[in-house]
């Protein structure tokens, strides 16, 4: 099936240069509308698909170069041609500069008038397929980046899943400090790309223990000094596995720095207060709240008030005090839900 003709539209005041512009153009093939003032053109392009009009400068009421803001503002697929009887470049250069496709006068050379329209329809057309272009690009650029980003997100399942297939008790521990840590970001008011980075430091945050000997996590007694020193690597062996998969400097510096304390005794670095990246701070609270809660080969599992009181007790000298206020208001709203749920 042929293609359908573009449609045109002739705006002048003078009747006979819409009839002569539609004659020639309708002999072209073209098809066309017709309209005295620029208030008709706006409603003859409300109710056809316009494809092109051509305009005149000086009409009664609304001009040209204002109908022409007008289209440009609220119909900007239309190809707009200028047409006047007055030779004034500096007119026509502001029709240019407002986003006219061309420029033609009275009294006009029909032929070099249908040339002016395939060369207006031709760059609308050149135009529209490149903003499809540029469209289709961002799709499959969009849908790249969620395959990357899927991809990374197995990987960091993959290495969580390894790491609690070697030690048994972190068995669902990265993902209840993932959950603790977003709760807190959430009542900190952070952002959502801020808290997606807390998630994902949370899930890996204890992926360097992968490279800390099993007989030490695992073993029920304390443990000596060396054991110990090789336990406290496992946060500078977690950024050095995630380094060559995970870019964010955010969720690196997490994982790395989540034994820091607030007091500056803490490891690998010794940072204190506000050195400590944020992220971190978090995880330290979410982290040591799970830990206390959960059963360790050298020790039961705690009460929950005993990990508050813990975490409280430790507020400014092992954890940050604004982080540590937030978890507890966390804490004490699901303490009162639960209480809520319990009287039902």
């Amino acid at each position: 099936m042929a293609e359908e003709k573009p449609v045109i539209l002739i705006v002048d005041d003078e009747e006979i240069v819409r009839r002569v512009l539609s004659e020639k153009l309708g002999v072209a093939g073209y098809r066309w509308e017709q309209a005295g003032t620029a208030d008709e053109a706006l409603d003859r392009i409300k109710s056809t698909a316009v494809q092109l009009a051509i305009l005149d400068i000086k009409m009664p009421g609304k001009s040209g170069v204002e109908l022409l803001s007008e289209i440009r503002t609220h119909y900007p697929d239309i190809a707009v041609i200028m047409a006047t009887a007055v030779i004034d470049i500096n007119i026509a250069i502001e029709c240019l500069r407002q986003g006219a496709y061309d420029y033609i006068t009275k009294p006009f050379n029909l032929d070099e008038v249908v040339l002016s329209v395939e060369r207006a329809l031709e760059k609308r057309k050149l135009e529209q397929e490149n903003r499809d272009y540029q469209q289709h690009l961002e799709q499959k650029v969009a849908e790249q980046a969620r395959k990357i980003r899927t991809a990374f997100l197995n990987s960091i399942t993959s290495l969580v899943y390894a790491l609690e297939a070697k030690d048994k008790y972190t068995s669902g521990h990265s993902q209840r400090v993932a959950e603790i840590s977003v709760a807190i970001a959430a009542e900190l008011g952070l952002s959502k790309l801020e808290i997606e980075q807390i998630r994902l430091a949370g899930l890996i945050h204890d992926i360097g223990k992968i490279g800390v000997r099993e007989a030490v996590l695992n073993k029920p007694g304390k443990v000596n000094e060396e054991e110990y020193q090789h336990i406290l690597s496992h946060s500078k062996i977690g950024e050095h596995i995630l380094t060559p998969i995970v870019e964010d400097e955010v969720i690196l510096k997490a994982v790395r720095h989540h034994h820091e304390r607030y007091d500056g005794a803490g490891y690998p670095d010794g940072l204190a207060g506000e050195q400590i990246p944020l992220a971190a701070r978090i995880l330290a609270v979410a982290d040591t709240y799970d830990a206390i809660i959960s059963g360790r080969p050298y020790r039961a599992a705690q009460s929950i008030k005993t990990a508050c009181d813990e975490i409280e007790h430790n507020r400014a000298s092992q954890f940050a005090p604004k982080v540590v206020d937030a978890f507890l208001r966390i804490k004490k709203s699901a303490d009162l839900v639960d209480a809520g749920t319990s009287k039902t």
